[in-house]
Protein backbone atom coordinates (compact mmCIF):
# COMPACT_ATOMS: atom_id res chain seq x y z
CA UNK A 1 0.00 0.00 0.00
CA UNK A 2 3.03 2.23 1.02
CA UNK A 3 4.61 1.76 -2.47
CA UNK A 4 1.35 2.46 -4.00
CA UNK A 5 1.25 6.20 -2.40
CA UNK A 6 4.96 6.42 -3.20
CA UNK A 7 3.95 6.10 -6.85
CA UNK A 8 1.19 8.24 -7.26
CA UNK A 9 2.71 11.15 -5.29
CA UNK A 10 5.91 10.53 -7.52
CA UNK A 11 3.66 10.60 -10.94
CA UNK A 12 2.11 14.23 -9.23
CA UNK A 13 5.78 15.35 -8.77
CA UNK A 14 6.45 14.61 -12.14
CA UNK A 15 3.26 16.07 -13.98
CA UNK A 16 4.22 19.56 -11.43
CA UNK A 17 7.63 19.72 -13.30
CA UNK A 18 5.52 19.22 -16.65
CA UNK A 19 3.15 21.74 -16.28
CA UNK A 20 5.77 24.09 -14.91
CA UNK A 21 7.76 23.67 -17.98
CA UNK A 22 5.01 23.22 -20.21
CA UNK A 23 2.50 26.03 -18.47
CA UNK A 24 5.79 28.47 -18.35
CA UNK A 25 6.22 30.65 -22.04
CA UNK A 26 9.41 31.55 -20.82
CA UNK A 27 10.64 27.60 -20.22
CA UNK A 28 9.07 26.79 -23.47
CA UNK A 29 11.04 29.55 -25.47
CA UNK A 30 14.56 28.66 -23.73
CA UNK A 31 13.97 25.44 -24.45
CA UNK A 32 13.24 25.74 -28.24
CA UNK A 33 16.03 28.84 -28.35
CA UNK A 34 18.18 26.23 -27.27
CA UNK A 35 17.05 23.53 -29.12
CA UNK A 36 17.66 25.69 -32.55
CA UNK A 37 21.40 26.46 -31.20
CA UNK A 38 21.37 28.79 -29.25
CA UNK A 39 23.57 28.69 -25.80
CA UNK A 40 24.68 31.98 -24.66
CA UNK A 41 22.61 33.57 -21.72
CA UNK A 42 23.27 36.87 -23.63
CA UNK A 43 22.44 35.37 -27.00
CA UNK A 44 18.84 33.85 -25.76
CA UNK A 45 18.27 37.03 -23.69
CA UNK A 46 17.99 39.24 -27.22
CA UNK A 47 16.09 36.49 -29.02
CA UNK A 48 13.44 35.99 -26.49
CA UNK A 49 11.43 39.16 -26.95
CA UNK A 50 10.48 40.80 -23.40
CA UNK A 51 12.10 38.20 -20.61
CA UNK A 52 13.74 39.65 -18.39
CA UNK A 53 17.88 38.26 -16.87
CA UNK A 54 16.34 37.42 -13.49
CA UNK A 55 13.28 35.33 -15.14
CA UNK A 56 15.93 33.60 -17.90
CA UNK A 57 18.58 33.07 -14.76
CA UNK A 58 15.48 31.37 -12.93
CA UNK A 59 14.45 29.37 -15.47
CA UNK A 60 17.88 28.29 -16.09
CA UNK A 61 17.70 27.01 -12.64
CA UNK A 62 14.86 25.14 -13.16
CA UNK A 63 15.42 23.46 -16.25
CA UNK A 64 18.83 22.32 -15.08
CA UNK A 65 17.35 21.05 -11.81
CA UNK A 66 14.31 19.36 -13.90
CA UNK A 67 17.09 17.85 -15.96
CA UNK A 68 15.99 19.63 -18.99
CA UNK A 69 19.04 21.78 -20.28
CA UNK A 70 22.86 20.80 -18.99
CA UNK A 71 25.26 23.90 -18.19
CA UNK A 72 28.56 24.22 -19.40
CA UNK A 73 30.50 26.79 -17.62
CA UNK A 74 34.04 27.39 -19.17
CA UNK A 75 37.49 28.06 -17.45
CA UNK A 76 38.04 31.43 -19.68
CA UNK A 77 38.42 35.11 -19.04
CA UNK A 78 35.77 36.45 -18.72
CA UNK A 79 34.09 33.40 -17.32
CA UNK A 80 31.76 31.74 -20.07
CA UNK A 81 28.26 29.74 -19.53
CA UNK A 82 26.73 27.90 -22.10
CA UNK A 83 23.52 25.98 -21.99
CA UNK A 84 22.26 22.22 -24.15
CA UNK A 85 19.41 20.21 -24.24
CA UNK A 86 19.99 16.78 -22.34
CA UNK A 87 18.30 13.74 -24.03
CA UNK A 88 14.96 14.45 -21.67
CA UNK A 89 15.26 18.30 -22.71
CA UNK A 90 15.45 17.27 -26.80
CA UNK A 91 11.90 15.05 -26.24
CA UNK A 92 10.45 17.68 -24.42
CA UNK A 93 11.20 20.20 -27.20
CA UNK A 94 9.88 17.42 -29.94
CA UNK A 95 6.63 17.64 -27.75
CA UNK A 96 6.57 21.48 -27.71
CA UNK A 97 7.17 21.64 -31.36
CA UNK A 98 4.51 18.61 -32.32
CA UNK A 99 1.93 21.06 -30.27
CA UNK A 100 2.81 23.84 -32.04
CA UNK A 101 2.07 22.35 -35.35
CA UNK A 102 -1.47 21.63 -34.13
CA UNK A 103 -1.93 25.04 -34.34
CA UNK A 104 -0.59 25.41 -37.51
CA UNK A 105 2.74 27.67 -36.45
Amino acid sequence: MDNAKNISARSRSSYQKLEDVIGCKWSVSVLTNVGKGIHRPGELERSIEGISTKVLSERFRKLVEYGLLDKKTFKELPPRTEYYLTEKGSKVVEIILQIKALDGH
